[in-house]
């Protein structure tokens, strides 16, 4: 399965960060660092009773896609483009900081919060505590805990380390058995993301959250991620009680991404914000 392959990697990469120069260096950043940005209060925010909050992923690559776009081969902009999806009218932006199988950065994302102004996921594959240093560091406001690569310990440890550090969690399930662990192990998180792509295939169907979304408390907030292409999608997660989605690949892929927005949120009202 490719999340195993990506985790796996991501472990041994991350044995030569384990030091205490490099955690102490993190944490005079963090320490400089202002307040982070509420993630989940700024979906809660911009979400209504007929359109969700958006969250507009900074992504370059994936596995299974290679490069996003051809031009991404000479450049990469993501201050660019996050700067463009704030301008349209993104709650949040996800940023994509795997370097070996997205081609992403922890620069990549220290760039977008520094220059744009929204708050910042990290989407990482978060397997060690030093991760959470480095979000906090490089300027997230949330990080992502992919239910399926973590044990029950883990979860509960890096919700707690999240939260010690000001972070925002967006709890990652793909079926009924993650979602009935996040409810008993983390019973306080707020958002509940579910990820349409399976893992095994990388295909997507927005079925499953369909069917989850009807297992979650009212209290929480649920992120729809992957597989969100046009506005009857977006209807549907509506309908089906979703209050914010993750989208990147068709924002990315957009000759245009203010008419995709305006597209996908089937709202011509919708004002740009100013520069």
């Amino acid at each position: 399965m490719i999340l195993d392959q990506i985790l796996e990697h991501k472990k041994a990469g991350l044995r030569h960060k384990n030091s205490r120069g490099y955690l102490a260096e993190l944490k005079n950043k963090i320490r400089d660092a202002g307040p982070t940005m509420g993630f989940a209060v700024a979906l809660d925010a911009q979400r209504t009773s007929s359109r969700p909050a958006l969250i507009a992923e900074v992504k370059k690559a994936s596995p299974s896609l290679g490069l996003l776009r051809p031009e991404f081969a000479q450049r990469f902009e993501p201050v660019r483009i996050a700067n463009g999806y704030r301008t349209h009218g993104a709650a949040a932006v996800s940023v994509l900081t795997d370097q070996d199988f997205f081609q992403g950065s922890l620069d990549d994302l220290a760039q977008v919060k520094s220059q744009v102004g929204l708050p910042a996921l990290n989407k990482e594959f978060m397997v060690a505590d030093i991760q959470f240093y480095e979000s906090r560091a490089y300027g997230a406001d949330a990080v992502l805990l992919i239910v399926a690569g973590l044990e029950k310990r883990q979860l509960i440890d890096f919700a707690a380390l999240a939260k010690e550090l000001s972070l925002d969690v967006l709890v990652e399930t793909h079926h009924e058995r993650e979602l009935d662990r996040v409810l008993e192990w983390l019973p306080e998180v707020r958002l509940i993301g579910i990820n349409n792509r399976d893992l095994k295939t990388f295909s997507t169907d927005l079925a499953v959250t369909f069917r989850l979304a009807k297992r979650i408390p009212r209290d929480k907030l649920i992120v729809s991620e992957s597989g969100i292409h046009k506005r009857e999608d977006v209807v549907r997660l509506v309908e089906a009680g979703v209050h914010a989605m993750l989208i990147g690949e068709s924002l990315i892929r957009a000759q245009d991404v203010g008419e995709k927005i305006r597209d996908l949120l089937g709202d011509d009202t919708i004002k740009e914000t100013p520069q």
